[in-house]
């Protein structure tokens, strides 16, 4: 199993920018990408709720689990 991060996803359907959403949450652009493109290795609960709470969403609409190997 492997976590797929869907950040963008919702980014785009709430129609806000990576560097507005990165600046609404405290954290910066680059770590915000880190987490777009699945190269995190972790996440903050805090900053799971800050992303929730500016994408008006639930963690379930940002993560999800699918079928394939871990380092792909």
């Amino acid at each position: 199993m492997k976590i797929t991060v869907n950040i963008d996803v919702m980014m785009a359907r709430r129609k806000i920018s990576a560097g507005d959403l990165a600046s609404r949450i405290g954290i910066t652009p680059a770590n915000l990408s880190i987490l777009k493109n699945n190269k995190a290795k972790a996440i903050r609960f805090s900053t799971l709720e800050a992303l929730c709470r500016e994408l008006d969403c639930q963690p379930g609409d940002l993560l999800a689990c699918t079928e394939g190997d871990e380092d792909a």
